[in-house]
């Protein structure tokens, strides 16, 4: 019975081979068929993930350069080669550059200039930086709240009190406003 146990194990590892051999036939078959398709993804892959990395790199060294130019601006404003580098590079910076002298200078006309920027945020911050440099009231998103106690503000230096009243009443009470608001509020309950 030994034997017949050798047998059958011999048998079954010449099948486990017979099945390797057949499955590595296979394989070289596939390849042969589809090598040139196999190939050609490969190729893909490698372009598509390369140029990924290329597209990174060049992405990262504007940034890099965009970055030097705001710290040059940074100290030494009058810089006009530092500017253009910023504007080629990174025109949102540049905006909010543009922003940040403009408020430091009041310069309403580069305000306005860029209350039709495409950045929101630039946008109505300058909007309403301008309209307050203006003394005249102006919607806002960010600085709703502002907007309405500079409202009503003016209205009670215009002598509308009750304007005034309906501008601070809209101020939300959670609002850090809501201190000031109050007294504001009872302040022009005294002038009427």
């Amino acid at each position: 019975m030994s034997i017949q146990d050798d047998v059958n194990y011999v048998k079954k590892e010449l099948s486990g081979d017979e099945k390797v051999l057949e499955s590595a036939f296979k394989l070289e078959s596939l390849y042969k068929k589809y090598k040139f398709q196999l190939w050609g993804v490969i190729v893909v892959l490698i372009l598509f993930f390369g140029g990924q990395a290329v597209i990174s790199a060049l992405h990262e060294a504007k940034l890099v350069k965009a970055n030097e130019a705001f710290l040059t601006l940074q100290s030494d404003s009058d810089d006009s080669n530092a500017l253009k580098v910023l504007q080629e590079n990174n025109p949102a910076l540049l905006e909010l550059y543009t922003y940040a002298q403009a408020v430091k200078k009041e310069d309403i006309k580069a305000l306005e200039s860029l209350t039709s920027s495409t950045n929101s945020v630039i946008a109505d911050a300058s909007g309403y930086t301008a309209g307050v440099l203006k003394k005249k009231p102006v919607d806002s998103k960010l600085y709703k709240e502002m907007a309405l106690f500079e409202e009503a503000y003016l209205s009670i230096l215009a002598g509308d009190v009750k304007t005034a009243q309906n501008k601070l009443e809209l101020i939300d009470e959670r609002s850090s406003l809501s201190v000031i608001k109050e007294f504001l509020k009872h302040s022009t309950i005294k002038a009427n």
